[in-house]
C-alpha cells in the first residue's frame, strides 16, 4: 500500500457518528444549564461543531478537534452544586422521648444545655407544658446555620400541637388546638366474660368504659352483679378529623340490662351548665351514694352478723363488705361529705370516715395510703378518690374494708336501698324531653336493626 493511498482513506463512519453524538450532547447540555455566557454561545458552538464535521469529512483529515467555547456540562453542574452548598440549610434533630426521659435528657440528646432549657421554660408561665411527656412523644428541635435554636414543636396528640420559637425579644410559645368534628356514634355489646371484653369487641375505649360503668354505678355492683349475657348499648361523641377518628367525648344516651331488668341513661345539661344523667322520664340517675366504692373490685366477704375474723380467730361481726383488689387500687368517696377522720384506727390501718349530712355515714379501711388533699375536715365530693387500696391494720392481704352507716347503726351496703337525688327541674322538663327522646329512639332503631342483621 502506498503513502498516497494511505493518506487518501476516509475517516472511518463510526468516528463521524461518534463525532456527531457529542456535539447533540453537548448541544443538549447546554439547554440543560443555561446561563447568560452559554445563552450567547449556542449557536456559535453549534455552527462551529457542524462545520469541524463537515471539513473533516470533506478533507478526511487525520484528526477531529471537537473543543468548543465556554465551561462544559460538567463544569456547569459542578458550579451549581457549590452554590447549592454555600447556601445556609435549617438542620433538624427530632428526639423520642424513651421511659425516664425528662426535658432536661431530651434537651442534652438535642445537643442543647441547660442555659437554654431554662431559657426556654421561663420564656412564659405555659412553656411549662413542654414537660408533659409521653413514651414514644417526637420532640422536634429546629437549628439556624449557626447552631443556635431556632425553634421547638411537639405534639400532644391529634388534636394539640406545642412551639416555642425564636423572636427578637427572646422564646415565643404558641399553642395549636384543632378543633375536630363531633358525631354520635351507636355501640352495642354482649357480656360473655367481663364488661372490659366486650366493650373492647364493640370498639369502646377503657376511659368510655369506665364512663359506662359509671353512669350505671348507683343500679349495679360491677363487682358482684355482672352475669354473662348481660347486654349495654350507647350513643356516644366520636371526634373526627378528615374522616379519622381522633378520639371520644361524652355519652350520650346509654341502655344496660342487668340479669334481665334495664337501665336507661340520658345525658343533660340543665340552663346552668350542669351535666347529669337521667332516666327516660327525668328522674336522677344519680343517688347520694354510689354503690360501690371501688371499680371492678371483687367482693371478698360481706356483710355477717357472726364471721369468724381470719386473723383473730374468732366469731366476730364483720360489719361491712370486702373489696379484694390490687395495691394503689383507687378508692372514691361513695357520697358527698366531710372527712371526720383520715388516719390510723387501731385494727382498721389507714381509715378515712366520712360523714353525709345528719344520718349517714362511710369508713373505708386498710388503705395503702391518702389521696392528696384528704385530711380531717376537708370536703369531698362523690365518686371523689380518696385513698388506695393497702394491706394496713390486720388485713391478710390487700383489699378495702367498707362500712356504711345509717344514724349510727351498721347495715349491709349491698341490701341498703340508696336514697335518690333530685329530679329534673319542673321548668326545664319539657327541655329535657325534646333532647332526650330523640336519644332514645336512635338506641331503638339501632338495636332493632343490629338484631335484625343477626337473625
Amino acid at each position: 500500500m502506498t503513502d498516497t493511498q494511505a493518506k487518501a482513506r476516509p475517516y472511518p463512519r463510526s468516528h463521524i457518528l461518534a463525532a456527531s453524538g457529542v456535539a447533540a450532547l453537548l448541544s443538549l447540555s447546554l439547554l440543560v444549564f443555561p446561563s447568560r455566557e452559554v445563552e450567547a454561545k449556542k449557536s456559535h458552538l453549534s455552527l462551529d461543531l457542524t462545520q469541524q464535521i463537515e471539513t473533516a469529512v470533506d478533507r478526511q483529515e487525520p484528526q477531529l478537534n471537537v473543543a468548543a467555547e465556554g465551561p462544559s456540562p460538567f463544569a456547569v453542574a459542578a458550579q451549581l452544586g457549590a452554590v447549592s452548598e454555600a447556601v445556609p440549610k435549617p438542620k433538624l434533630k427530632v428526639v423520642t422521648v424513651a421511659n425516664g426521659d425528662t426535658l432536661s435528657t431530651i434537651f442534652n440528646s438535642a445537643g442543647l444545655s441547660a442555659s437554654t432549657l431554662h431559657e426556654v421554660l421561663n420564656s412564659s408561665k405555659d412553656a411549662k407544658q413542654l414537660t408533659r411527656l409521653k413514651v414514644g412523644q417526637e420532640i422536634e428541635f429546629l437549628f439556624d446555620d449557626k447552631e443556635q435554636l431556632s425553634s421547638i414543636q411537639t405534639r400532644l396528640g391529634p388534636l394539640e400541637t406545642l412551639s416555642v420559637t425564636r423572636g427578637d425579644k427572646g422564646f415565643v410559645f404558641a399553642k395549636e388546638v384543632i378543633k375536630p368534628d363531633v358525631r354520635a356514634t351507636y355501640a352495642r355489646g354482649v357480656i360473655s366474660s367481663s364488661l372490659f371484653l366486650a366493650a373492647k369487641r364493640a370498639g369502646l375505649s377503657h376511659s368510655l368504659t369506665m364512663d359506662l360503668a359509671n353512669v350505671f354505678g348507683y343500679d349495679i355492683d360491677f363487682a358482684l352483679d355482672i352475669r354473662d349475657g348481660d347486654e349495654f348499648e350507647l350513643v356516644y361523641e366520636e371526634k373526627v378529623i378528615d374522616g379519622r377518628t381522633v378520639g371520644t367525648g361524652n355519652i350520650l344516651a346509654a341502655r344496660f340490662t342487668n340479669r334481665g331488668k334495664t337501665f336507661t341513661a340520658v345525658r343533660y345539661t340543665n340552663k346552668q351548665g350542669v351535666s347529669s344523667f337521667y332516666n327516660a322520664d327525668g328522674t336522677s340517675m344519680r343517688k347520694a351514694f354510689i354503690r360501690t366504692p371501688v371499680d371492678f373490685a371483687r367482693i371478698s366477704s360481706r356483710f355477717s352478723t357472726g364471721r369468724k375474723h381470719p386473723i383473730l380467730n374468732k366469731i366476730r361481726a364483720h360489719n361491712g363488705v370486702d373489696y379484694a383488689a390490687p395495691h394503689g387500687t383507687p378508692i372514691k368517696a361513695a357520697g358527698d361529705g366531710r372527712v371526720i377522720l383520715a388516719g390510723r384506727k387501731g385494727g382498721y390501718g389507714n381509715t378515712v370516715i366520712i360523714q353525709h349530712g345528719q344520718s349517714y355515714r362511710t369508713l373505708y379501711a386498710h388503705m395503702q395510703g391518702f389521696a392528696k388533699g384528704v385530711r380531717n375536715g376537708s370536703t369531698v365530693e362523690q365518686g371523689q378518690i380518696i385513698g388506695y387500696i393497702g394491706t394496713t391494720g390486720l388485713s391478710t392481704g390487700p383489699h378495702l374494708h367498707y362500712e356504711f352507716q345509717v344514724n349510727g347503726v351498721h347495715v349491709d351496703p349491698l341490701s341498703q336501698k340508696l336514697p335518690m337525688a333530685d329530679p329534673i327541674a319542673a321548668n326545664e322538663k319539657q327541655r329535657f324531653l325534646q333532647l332526650s327522646q330523640p336519644l332514645v329512639a336512635r338506641l331503638d332503631d339501632e338495636r332493632a336493626t343490629a338484631l335484625a342483621m343477626n337473625h
